[in-house]
């Protein structure tokens, strides 16, 4: 039975390598290169699967690091605004890259150019305190990153990370500089940079141990909801960021290089490897398409192959494709300080590229085809500058009848159908941000000061239940005036809101900006409700003295894990724990009017969970009352 299949296996070969020559003269391809087309086409189909996965002596796979690492990767309290997570620029359903298009305008700071870059967007940039402090470019908007995001689906494979291979295969703990992974820690390195980047997740100065002190206190993907199966049934006892680092790495210390640890073994999960290209060498000879294999002949045939090479059409290396100028960005020579690795960047995988919403590390391409016409030098193409081109790309030469096919094999000849409709490994929860029911928005009003403008509110964070620093910003006010942030259940009434509450007042920085981080606490906020906040600011040109910015409307809602239990001062006295509070419980429980009326008082929903009344509330009210936890 085994030699019977050996001469079967050799037959088909034998037949599919005639069938790669005839293709290959039908293009154009000559002879030799035909056949050797045919036998690579012959030794492709004898090697059908990826290599094992580069996992590092230092850091194994474990099923609990894996989950934290998935945990962490996709929750935004790991930023400073609390809107931005790994996840955020790495879509796995967008071949684990961003699919938003953000302009950054480049070294000319000038934007709708030819330098323009198509980066990530990433946070507002915000000072040593946290507070919003405006960007020579960008001012208060989200600053937008200088690169685009690299794919994390099969990032496992590569010695070096990013685009100019910072990330290095040494792993160094961030707090020592001790080398925590002597080979292979590629992902690890990479996972340390973006938590502490003031443009990606960090305020200006945030440190590591401001970092995990913040994950220590506060509950693990909180912001997100609909989570995937492994992540929900990790949740569901309600654990604390601490209790997952005591799962994975047997106490509960949460440190930068554990943190690198989880992640890195959860993206080593990450590995793309059934397209119909996959099932094609295993040996299904209809897997791909005949134009397909048209296509996968023309990219030998114009040294495609040399630089994304079978299986994993990846290589760890770094080329010069004469894309820009060397001047605009020096790339991998940023890492090394060679002047001979100027102008190269890293060679990305072609594999779930139709997934992709830009090409090349500055996303000058949005199409296959627009890749295409610049290696082959189309007319329509921008033109490549000679001083930053590789020797190889001469060889790029693609007739334009074999365009289509060579660009249908890259699309959906690569294409994993997992890595396409999200589902496991490929998974992921729905975060904040994809949210819009939940977002703050900007509404409008106000009333104009200084220069006949009108102060522009900033709202961004999310106002959910337990956060410690919501943060309300404040734009286009006069310089050193006074400020004070106010807030209202009622929606302004001629651009203006009535107050229930004023904040501390502010001086305005010489930015024209300020800062309000709010705590939303259950005890002055409840959920479902919609906040309305204004910034009031001194201005003697100003009608009254007195201008008013726009104003943002902002939903309080409950994270993944559940509101918690209001606070055991029932009555909203500030006087607990009392025998008031216990008396005032039962009367409104028992349908008396509440005699107090202050914001939030007498709820007898004291667990939050919008089933009231229930034996739970009273149960839990006094668990509380006793010094126990909310249940």
């Amino acid at each position: 039975m085994h030699s019977d299949n050996v001469v079967r296996v050799a037959g088909n070969s034998r037949k599919a390598f005639a069938t790669r020559v005839i293709a290959g003269l039908a293009i154009g391809v000559p002879v030799a290169v035909a056949c050797v087309l045919g036998t690579m086409y012959v030794s492709t189909k004898a090697d059908a699967s990826l290599p094992p996965v580069p996992v590092p002596v230092e850091n194994p796979i474990t099923e609990q690091k894996r989950v934290l690492g998935k945990i962490l990767f996709w929750d935004e309290q790991f930023s400073t605004s609390n809107v931005v997570a790994c996840a955020t620029c790495h879509i796995p359903e967008r071949a684990g890259t961003d699919p938003r298009l953000a302009r950054n305008p480049g070294v000319d700071a000038v934007p709708f150019n030819s330098d323009d870059i198509l980066g990530s967007i990433g946070i507002i940039k915000s000072d040593v305190n946290n507070e919003f402090s405006p960007s020579a470019i960008f001012g208060l908007e989200a600053q937008v990153t200088g690169r685009t995001a690299n794919g994390v689906i099969n990032a496992a494979y590569y010695s070096d990370l990013f685009w100019d291979g910072r990330a290095s295969s040494t792993f160094r703990d961030p707090l020592t500089n001790a080398v925590v992974i002597s080979e292979g820690g590629a992902l690890e390195s990479q996972a340390v940079g973006p938590p502490l980047s003031g443009v990606e997740m960090a305020h200006a100065g945030l440190s590591w141990n401001d970092l995990t002190t913040k994950l220590a206190n506060v509950r693990p993907l909180d912001l997100a909801s609909e989570m995937p199966a492994d992540v929900a049934a990790v949740l569901a006892s309600k654990p604390s960021y601490g209790d997952l680092f005591e799962a994975a790495f047997g106490d509960s210390t949460i440190t930068p290089t554990r943190i690198a640890f989880a992640i890195a073994t959860y993206q080593r999960t990450l590995i793309s490897d059934q397209t119909p290209w996959d099932a094609f060498t295993a040996g299904n000879d209809q897997a791909l398409t005949p134009r397909q294999q048209d296509g996968f002949a023309q990219f030998v045939a114009s040294s495609c192959i040399t630089c994304h090479s079978d299986p994993l059409f990846m290589e760890n290396d770094f080329r010069n494709i004469g894309l820009r100028p060397i001047a605009e960005d020096p790339g991998l020579a940023t890492t090394t300080g060679n002047p001979f690795d100027n102008g190269k960047f890293k060679t990305p995988t072609v594999r779930n590229s139709k997934l992709k919403a830009t090409f090349m590390h500055n996303g000058m391409f949005t199409t296959l085809g627009d890749v295409v016409r610049f290696y082959t030098q189309d007319p329509s193409a921008p033109p490549m500058f000679q001083d930053n081109l590789d020797t190889i790309m001469q060889f790029t030469q693609v007739p334009q009848n074999m365009i289509g096919p060579m660009v249908d094999f890259m699309a959906n000849g690569l294409l994993d159908p997992r890595v396409q409709a999200g589902t496991f490994p490929f998974d992921k929860p729905l975060l904040f941000t994809e949210r819009s029911e939940q977002q703050p928005v900007v509404i409008g009003g106000g009333v104009a000061g200084t220069g006949g403008v009108v102060p522009q509110i900033i709202a961004a964070s999310p106002a959910m239940i337990n956060i410690t620093e919501c943060r309300v910003g404040l734009g286009q006010a006069r310089i050193g005036a006074t400020a004070r942030l106010m807030y209202s259940r009622n929606m302004p009434v001629g651009g203006v809101i009535t107050p229930e509450y004023l904040y501390t007042p502010k001086v305005v920085s010489g930015a024209g900006a300020s800062t309000e981080k709010m705590s939303i606490s259950i005890d002055m906020f409840q959920p479902g409700e919609t906040i309305y906040m204004q910034w009031m600011i001194t201005d003697p040109v100003a009608p009254g003295g007195v201008a008013y910015s726009s104003v943002a409307a902002f939903p309080i809602f409950c994270g993944s894990m559940g509101c918690p239990c209001d606070s055991i001062d029932f009555n909203r006295n500030s006087v607990y724990p009392e025998d008031a509070d216990v008396i005032d419980f039962f009367n409104v429980l028992a349908g008396a009017d509440c005699p107090y009326t202050a914001i939030n008082g007498c709820d007898i929903d004291f667990n939050n969970n919008a089933v009231f009344p229930e034996d739970a509330d009273v149960i839990d009210f006094f668990t509380v009352l006793a010094g126990g936890p909310c249940n």
